[in-house]
């Protein structure tokens, strides 16, 4: 169930079954982002591939007909127009077209009709359909999937795609288990079901394990994607944000040309791969260590007085330009990221951040946050996020002072939209929203966990909270998740424990939620998890999620001040 050789089978089948020659490669938006995920360029050329074109800004260029083309796209309506177009007139001699899921025969038949000049010599489903960010993470890349707390039509259609396509291409028939106080989680496995039964020729698989695929909901665990993070990945993704492998860096001072935007790909570089999931005082240590040892190899080859020395180093300079460009990256993030740090004081916000969603000490925690909302070096949206996340702790808490909170927050001049959110998130993920009872759950695991992890010195006071989702999975695992709460879909109750997890978030997933499966796998080896959610959020698309899917509702949410 590795998610990346998954696709990268079915790219490296696309490139081959055309045979040798060169090749253009036509794809639309989203396949786009789906193959840069997964290769880099000179990658892609090694699999004689050297042009790239899109079908929806296709420029004609004439005189192509030397070039076999792979077009690789979705099978929407607007694409498979754009093929027939091309098809009428074509631009290349051969066309190899693979769709990246399940493909109408309606759709087949009017590129039949198109392909006069019988250029087509193969069409197939690939089913690559979906951004593989990991072997064990993958995302839809649609934020704000739901409005009025219902499911957008286009979303839920582009969400079912996407699952089916990620359990065909991991050739997994699932069971269904769904989060039952969500209407959108009950709302998605039905439509799978559907489609499963469906297309029930497409789903045969030999399967030696017992697959669940578990649908969860956003609403249930607002806190995760509202906390700062601490390791690498999570991290560089809440300050900087990571769009598809790429950071932007191009607002940092004095940043050179080639630093502006850089790529983090754990496929292409093995310093990410390796610290990704370290936290961010274990980085500065190991990014120390990867300097020492680039001005080891740079002394070494200050001397090129021989040419013996010149064959040495012309033999090692590709490695040593990757180490160079490998530090430089990583500094420049590290350092941008500590500037933030320092700047925005978020040590202290997170610090208090932590204490919101794992303990219980009403007066204390009160106190902190007004004395950081009257702090001016701290940021309105840290300050808003302190907010929130006490009144969604201290929501029916008698003596609960949101008010108070919110009129701090509007004489510091907090925009409206801001002071609004608070509102919304209540209505988005109050406590008639959650099934679960969060901050409960938090202080009587975290105060065991806090005795254990103290003692051997791993955890610290920034890195105590952990996503709802560990203990849900846990349960799973241990065939002791309530079949009240996250019941089968139809009255099929699988027997044995799964032993393949495919676990879907409607409203997104988090990199913090990331690390709990990878840590899951590494802990339990017979039991295979993969994550998914319609987006990978940071604490800022969170905030446009909440906005979307509560506008066009009356907030009902009154603050109670008893």
């Amino acid at each position: 169930m590795n998610l990346i050789t998954a696709l990268k089978f079915y790219v490296t089948r696309m490139t081959e079954e055309s045979g040798p020659g060169m090749k253009v490669l036509l794809m639309d938006k989203q396949t786009t982002s789906i193959v840069s995920l997964l290769y880099s360029q000179s990658e892609i050329f090694l699999k004689e591939v050297y042009l790239f074109e899109r079908i929806d800004t296709n420029v004609r260029n004439e005189g192509l007909k030397h070039l076999k083309c792979i077009v690789f796209i979705r099978p929407t309506k607007e694409n498979v127009e754009y093929l027939c177009n091309e098809l009428k007139y074509p631009k290349y001699g051969t066309y190899y077209i693979y769709f990246s899921n399940i493909i109408a025969k309606a759709d087949i038949k009017l590129l039949a009709e198109s392909d006069e000049q019988e250029v087509v010599r193969e069409i197939h489903e690939y089913y690559a359909d979906y951004l593989a960010i990991s072997p064990h993470l993958f995302s839809l890349g649609i934020n704000a999937c739901s409005q009025g707390l219902l499911w957008n039509p286009i979303h839920l259609h582009r969400t079912v795609l996407g699952l089916i396509s990620v359990l065909l291409s991991i050739k997994r028939c699932p069971y269904i288990r769904y989060q039952n106080s969500s209407e959108m989680a009950k709302r998605l496995a039905e439509k799978i079901r559907e489609v499963l039964s469906k297309e029930s020729n497409s789903f045969e698989f030999r399967q030696d394990s017992t697959p669940v695929l578990l649908i969860l909901d956003r609403r249930d665990d607002p806190v995760t994607p509202l906390l700062n993070q601490w390791t690498y990945q999570a991290m560089v993704h809440e300050l900087l944000t990571i769009n598809n492998n790429r950071v932007n860096l191009s607002h940092v001072k004095g940043i050179s040309k080639e630093l502006k935007e850089v790529v983090l790909s754990a496929e292409h570089d093995e310093f990410y791969a390796n610290n990704l999931y370290l936290n961010f005082g274990e980085i500065g240590q190991t990014i120390k260590e990867l300097m020492d040892e680039f001005q080891k190899k740079a002394k070494k080859h200050q001397k090129v007085e021989s040419i013996a020395d010149m064959k040495n180093f012309v033999e090692t300079y590709p490695l040593f330009k990757k180490l160079s460009g490998t530090v430089s990256k990583h500094v420049t993030v590290v350092g941008e990221l500590s500037s933030l740090v320092e700047r925005h004081h978020l040590l202290q916000v997170s610090e208090l951040e932590q204490e919101l969603s794992c303990q219980s000490d009403h007066s204390m925690q009160l106190q902190k946050i007004k004395e950081l909302i009257n702090n001016q070096q701290i940021r309105d949206i840290d300050a808003v996020r302190l907010v929130m996340l006490y009144a969604l702790h201290y929501e029916k808490y008698t003596n609960n002072d949101i008010n108070g909170l919110l009129n701090l927050l509007k004489s510091r001049a907090v925009s409206e939209k801001y002071i609004k959110l608070i509102y919304s998130i209540l209505e988005y993920s109050g406590i008639n929203a959650r099934q679960s009872n969060l901050f409960d759950r938090e202080s009587v695991a975290k105060i065991t966990k806090k005795l254990f992890k103290g003692l051997s010195g791993v955890d610290n006071i920034y890195t105590q909270h952990t996503p709802l989702l560990n203990e849900t999975l846990e349960d799973l695992i241990k065939g002791k998740l309530s079949l009240q709460t996250f019941p089968y879909l139809g009255n099929t109750v699988m027997s044995k424990r799964p032993q393949d997890i495919i676990v879907f978030m409607i409203g997104g997933t988090t990199y913090e939620e990331s690390l709990t499966v990878y840590n899951l796998n590494k802990q339990n080896p017979g039991i295979k998890i993969i994550l998914g959610g319609t987006i990978i959020h940071n604490s800022a698309s969170f905030l446009e999620e909440i906005q979307q899917a509560t506008s066009g509702i009356l907030l009902k949410y009154k603050i109670n001040n008893n």
